[in-house]
């Protein structure tokens, strides 16, 4: 049987836009799972544009910061793209980190208690047709249930491959083996036969949410208690330049796809096989950038 294709991360990168359109095209051509925008450069504007510029590929917001714009808003918004993709669209929210809520300046309450806040009175608004589903981003267990009680999926990012049976153990049973419940995770790739210039491009990537609380805290949760309060002490004596380091080479081939093209591959069966249906690859490349990782993706999948 042939290998069931992941979703792919796609990013709308200014000066690049209508190029962005043409190669979400050829994501949908050669059959890949799905596309998801990250909160970078507008994505309910780059999902609005996939809605209306392909035919049959699920895509989505993965994620929109809640904060970002009026409930309203959103829901006329996801209405439209819901009714003009033939249901194909899916609404990923969650609430970001604080250097997001700094920019903009927004004071957010408690996550668990906002989300649930959003997606309850996002149900109840009338007058704006069918609305999509909503995919809510989590990292720990309690976020976790919460998506299992209230939505149509949840959606991690940067997640341990280690750790994914105890976070998905806070779903319900038949959530978990519901397929049309979405269980996605938005995983850091580097295809290249330079192993260690892939880890390299991989640890880059993920170097900045080493700095945020909550994805430090998961880790810890995770088993990478001292990595975590190594980068924190690393941190809290203005260390900073020591923190690569700590993201440890074990701690990378838990939460990142590197390497050959076959190996990429088999890492993508193994998160399938560990329950997330829905994994969307974040390509990088050792050569170039996200055109040059997609045209890698697509080489590697062929």
């Amino acid at each position: 049987m042939p290998q069931a294709l992941p979703a792919i991360a796609l990013v709308a990168v200014p000066g690049r836009r209508r190029r962005t359109i043409e190669i979400a095209q050829e994501i949908e051509r050669r059959g890949f799972a799905g596309i998801y925008a990250p909160s970078l450069f507008g994505n309910m504007s780059l999902c609005e544009a996939l809605a209306w510029n392909t035919t049959r590929i699920p895509f989505g917001t993965a994620i929109a910061p809640i904060y970002q714009r009026t409930l309203l808003d959103f829901a006329q918004s996801a209405a439209a793209m819901h009714e003009v993709s033939g249901g194909r669209f899916r609404l990923g929210i969650g609430v970001a980190h604080a250097p997001s809520h700094v920019r903009m300046g927004v004071t957010p309450g408690k996550p668990l208690g906002d989300v649930r806040a959003f997606i309850e009175k996002y149900r109840i608004q009338e007058g704006l047709g069918p609305l999509p589903p909503v995919i809510v981003a989590a990292l720990r267990r309690k976020m976790v249930a919460l998506a299992g009680e209230l939505a149509e999926g949840v959606v991690f990012a940067n997640a341990c491959l280690s750790h994914m049976a105890a976070s998905l153990a806070a779903l319900p049973a038949a959530k978990r083996t519901d397929p049309s419940f979405f269980i996605g995770n938005m995983i850091p790739t580097c295809i290249s036969d330079d192993i260690e210039a892939a880890k390299a491009v991989n640890r880059r990537t993920l170097l900045g949410y080493a700095f945020l609380p909550n994805y430090r805290n998961y880790w810890k949760e995770a088993g990478y208690e001292e990595e975590m309060t190594a980068i924190e002490t690393a941190v809290a004596t203005d260390r900073r330049d020591a923190v690569p380091q700590f993201l440890t080479d074990r701690w990378l081939a838990d939460n990142t796809l590197f390497g050959p093209a076959a190996k990429v591959r088999e890492g993508v069966e193994a998160w399938h096989a560990a329950g997330v249906r829905d994994l969307i690859i974040v390509p990088s490349s050792v050569a170039g950038n996200q055109m040059k990782a997609l045209e890698e993706v697509f080489e590697a999948f062929r």
